[in-house]
């Protein structure tokens, strides 16, 4: 157990899952403070874990492998979905399921399509080279989710700062906690004025049927915003420039989506194989289960390695740890799977076809504009993914 989870990526091909993820099927691996938990790499025993009720995402429970001391605060102070167990997360779950429906999401696509071809030409009439991240990235789900959420993108400086404060996984809890209670601050206050002016979007929704009802309070509002507000856009941003470094580091693959690869598979591919969520999803025992002919006993940390569980050779052959967007990856479990599979996943679908679907169609001479190497990648983040991205074309 010389590794301490979460281990670095780069220590290899930075597209790859850690080199210490990749031993036996259930393991041991110490972690940040000392403690240890259970690792589980494999596919088959991955998703029986994110599915049996035997196991529990309740931060607070005496086990839980929290990665760091900020992991430890954040969790501690704040109670999201991705924290309840059912049946207090089934009925958190249902408040938010029609408003992220497929059918849903398929509507906002002309509109998702506007967002990436403005984007796109404000890119093409500006400096070469310049930072994918900052030019479409980042804001294609950030224009969205405001306007989904009804959080006014003029305020998009305000919470990308403070989203960035609470999803990198290191560096000083202090600084993590008053980044989250000032993001929550914000969102109670946009509760207050949408229970007085309600619009047609989700916060809306929540503060005229459960704020004003009595049911939730302002900050219970606010907490679930401020899952959806940052999941929602740094998730999806890190995957637009991930993906898209990772298909210029594969040029054959590159080729093959714009010779006219299904756009919708090659992104499920992606998905597959970058796996971002680099903190893995945790769990702990809440009584004895036997995982891949291991004894968990109840109270024991477990580590479902979703980047590992995507390339086992027995659920994805013909070689998974290579990138093939022809590959039917439509199994895979970056999401995760089970009651905690993301509620988001319609809608990050929608956003990263549009954007595969039009990048390299609008834009096909696209070219990195530094070497792969010269990359820096989020080593310490809850989601992994490139710091920027140049390009040229």
């Amino acid at each position: 157990m010389s590794d301490v989870f979460p281990m670095p990526r780069a220590a290899g091909c930075p597209f790859d899952p850690a080199p210490g993820l990749s031993r036996e099927p259930v393991s041991r691996v110490r972690l940040w403070d000392g403690g240890t938990a259970w690792m589980v790499t494999g596919y088959a025993d991955v998703r029986a874990l994110l599915s049996d009720p035997r196991v529990s995402v309740d931060v607070a429970q005496p086990g839980f492998p929290h990665t760091n001391a900020v992991s430890k605060a954040r969790d501690a102070r704040m109670k999201t979905l991705m924290q309840m167990d059912a049946p207090e997360h089934t009925v958190h779950r249902r408040m938010l399921t029609a408003d992220f429906r497929i059918r849903k999401m398929e509507e906002l696509r002309p509109g998702i399509q506007r967002i990436v071809d403005d984007l796109v030409d404000g890119m093409l009439a500006g400096p070469k080279p310049a930072d994918l991240y900052e030019a479409l990235a980042l804001p294609v789900p950030s224009l969205v989710i405001c306007e989904l959420l009804g959080v006014p993108y003029a305020d998009r400086g305000f919470f990308q700062r403070v989203a960035g404060e609470l999803v990198m996984d290191g560096g000083d809890p202090a600084r993590a906690l008053a980044a989250s209670e000032e993001l929550n601050g914000y969102l109670e206050e946009l509760t207050e004025r949408k229970s007085a002016e309600p619009g047609d979007d989700v916060l809306s929704r929540l503060a005229v049927e459960q704020y004003r009802t009595g049911a939730m309070t302002r900050r219970e509002i606010a907490v679930m915003g401020q899952l959806l507000l940052v999941a929602g856009h740094d998730t999806t941003a890190n995957m637009i420039a991930l993906g898209t470094a990772a298909l210029f580091a594969h040029p054959g693959q590159l080729a093959a989506l714009k010779d006219g690869a299904d756009v919708a598979g090659a992104v499920e591919e992606l998905l597959r194989y970058l796996s971002i969520t680099h903190t893995e999803a945790r769990r702990v025992a809440r009584e004895d289960l036997v995982v891949g002919g291991q004894l968990i006993r109840a109270g024991e940390g477990i580590i479902a390695v979703k980047s590992t569980a995507n390339r086992d050779p027995a659920a994805f052959p013909g070689g998974p740890g290579a990138l093939d967007v022809r590959r039917d990856a439509r199994h895979h479990v970056a999401f995760g799977y089970g009651a905690h599979q993301c509620l988001g996943q319609p809608l990050a679908r929608v956003e990263l076809q549009t954007v595969f679907g039009t990048l390299f169609r609008r834009v096909p001479t696209l070219a990195p504009a530094v070497p792969l190497e010269e990359l820096r990648f989020k080593e310490h983040a809850v989601f992994y993914g490139v710091r920027e991205l140049p390009v040229t074309w």
